[in-house]
């Protein structure tokens, strides 16, 4: 009998662990006023946020294929980047756009400054010592970074909502701007309530002039095992007299990314994810080829991929995902942008950016070999 309670207590003990250290991180659910606004949402159905098409997932059906990687996933030397130097944060213009890697980017509209889904801990995890870990430092330090206007949080996942990142930005942001639901977890790490502007799908609100608009996305959401779905997910899109960009956070491929085109563009710039896909997951992330669809769809001029060049997320090729998306732009007569992570890049959409690759040349597998191809009755759209 004591053997058997040993055996039992050894895994109690360290679910208990695993817990209560990462309970911070899991952020909270939310309650009262807060999440009768979210059960009021269209998107709002049997008890969670739901997709209208839902997103196709076999992979748990497929247990042969866990373990399938690439001998290139991650890189073998520390990829090449710029150190950030923080004084050209000094002088205003137009459009200037620097991306640290991921989803991370720092976007100044004049005087008005946004970051996307800033990630600066080493780890996307709610725990120090696991979890994929970044493949450089940043290239600028937080404290380094300027007066932020808004933060733009697209979804609560590790790798778009960071714990210590968010309380160290507290205060030197004037607002997080958030979709419905995840105001909780801010507001428990520290975050003044009259900082949060939490918003649905298609909601406006205006940060100094600049018009920010929440756009839908085809994804999920949770911190936990039992929170899936809890919080909603979406992308935005900024614009002012002179500008229009499209973020989509994370999505799987769906007819709305039209509408956005339609309702918001066209778009000087959008910032599209392009990493982190598998054909288990086709709808979880959208995929290199779709990701140029799509910017096609919302109207884009000029495409910065994100969502790739900084963690280990999938089983594909670590270069992959931008290699496959200058073929498929190359192939619809599309502009890529392709700064190193850390170099702030002024953008003219009237002029072309002579770019260059900044990252090895490994194997990886072409969209043949590979494809991502979304679910959903809309197939005559996927061209």
């Amino acid at each position: 009998m004591r053997t058997l309670f040993a055996f039992l207590l050894i895994p109690l003990a360290v679910v208990l662990f695993m817990i209560t250290s990462g309970w911070h991180a899991f952020g909270k659910a939310a309650d009262g006023p807060r999440l009768e606004r979210m059960q009021s949402s269209p998107q709002w159905g049997d008890g969670v946020f739901v997709n209208e098409i839902p997103l196709y997932n076999p992979f748990l059906s497929r247990p042969e294929r866990w373990f399938e990687s690439s001998e290139f996933a991650k890189p073998v030397q520390t990829p090449s980047t710029v150190r950030t130097d923080p004084r050209v944060y000094d002088t205003d213009v137009p459009l200037r756009i620097t991306w640290f890697g991921h989803s991370i980017v720092l976007i100044e509209l004049g005087n008005v400054r946004f970051v996307t889904d800033p990630v600066w801990s080493e780890r996307v995890s709610p725990y120090t010592w696991i979890g994929p870990r970044r493949w450089y430092p940043p290239t600028l330090a937080l404290q380094d970074l300027p007066y932020i206007d808004a933060v733009l949080i697209s979804h609560d996942h590790y790798d778009h909502l960071d714990t210590q990142t968010i309380k160290s930005l507290i205060h030197r942001v004037g607002h997080f701007v958030v979709p419905l639901g995840v105001g909780a977890h801010l507001e428990y790490w520290g975050v003044p309530k009259e900082k949060i502007l939490e918003l649905d799908w298609w909601a406006e609100t205006n940060i100094r002039g600049v018009a920010v608009t929440a756009t839908p996305a085809r994804h999920a959401s949770g911190r936990a095992l039992v929170d899936n779905n809890k919080t909603l997910w979406m992308g935005f899109a900024l614009s002012n007299a002179r500008h229009r960009l499209y973020f989509s956070g994370d999505t799987g491929l769906f007819p709305e990314l039209k509408e956005i085109g339609d309702r918001l563009g066209p778009f000087d710039v959008t910032m599209i994810e392009v990493g982190a896909y598998g054909a288990d997951w086709p709808d979880w992330h959208i995929g290199p080829e779709q990701a140029v669809l799509a910017h096609n769809w919302v109207r884009g001029n000029l495409m910065l991929p994100v969502h790739w060049g900084l963690f280990d997320l999938a089983r594909h090729a670590w270069t992959e995902p931008i290699e496959r998306t200058l073929v498929a732009a190359r192939k619809r007569g599309n502009q890529v942008l392709i700064p190193q992570p850390g170099m702030p890049m002024v953008v003219d959409a009237d002029r072309d950016h002579v770019q260059h690759p900044w990252w090895p040349q490994v194997a990886w597998q072409k969209a043949e070999e590979a494809p991502i191809v979304a679910t959903g009755d809309f197939s005559r759209e996927l061209r």
